[in-house]
């Protein structure tokens, strides 16, 4: 068996499909694809033609539980081999983290098309951007099982108190409910995807 995992590892695609199936990738794209269905169905029901405000449980909501299956997938069994393996296995968590992101950005886009200026789909990437972001900071600083909690305690924080809010200050820290692509909405979202993709990329996902 050890020697044909090492055959298998040995070939150019033999780490990184070692590694997607460590971290259950498979399993993670199927329930991608069919949230993304769900997300679209869901906005078609809303009627969003009427009153595109309308599509913001779906522009908030459904990023966050893409974003928390992402989170799923970091976890490893195997930290300490991970650890001490000959190759670096930053360049894996960063292409697994990134290819992730993308597939889900472009397929949950696909729920909101047409108003891209009013819970578009720059809304939507923008979302899934920030909510990735803090639950890879969550899966290096908590672990992955646990990665799903500060981005759903956040996400809901601000969509009950950011109603009655008024303010500059609100298109930064209430940036899931913004209905376009205003910087500080973005600047908030890039911040968090960045300096959490950093830190998973670094430090991988804790036992």
């Amino acid at each position: 068996m050890t020697a044909l995992l090492g055959a298998r590892a040995a070939t150019p695609l033999g780490g990184p499909l070692l590694y997607a199936r460590s971290r259950a990738v498979p399993r993670a794209l199927a329930v991608l694809l069919a949230s993304a269905g769900l997300a679209v169905w869901a906005a078609h029901g809303l009627d969003a033609y009427v009153d595109p405000s309308r599509r913001v449980p779906v522009v908030a909501l459904a990023p966050l539980f893409t974003a928390a299956v992402i989170g799923a997938s970091l976890y490893t069994a195997s930290e300490e081999l991970d650890r001490t393996a000959v190759r670096p296995w930053w360049r894996l968590r960063a292409l697994h983290l990134l290819a992730l992101t993308a597939l889900t950005a472009g397929l949950l886009s696909l729920a909101v098309l047409g108003h891209p200026s009013v819970f578009g789909p720059p809304a939507m990437v923008r979302n899934t951007l920030g909510t990735t972001g803090l639950t890879a900071a969550a899966a290096a600083l908590l672990g992955a099982r646990l990665s799903w909690l500060p981005a759903f305690a956040y996400v809901s924080a601000v969509y009950v108190g950011a109603a009655n809010a008024h303010g500059r200050a609100v298109t930064v820290w209430a940036w899931p409910l913004q209905s376009d692509g205003g910087a500080g909405a973005w600047a908030a979202a890039l911040a968090a995807f960045a300096v959490g993709g950093a830190l998973y990329v670094v430090r991988g996902a804790r036992a």
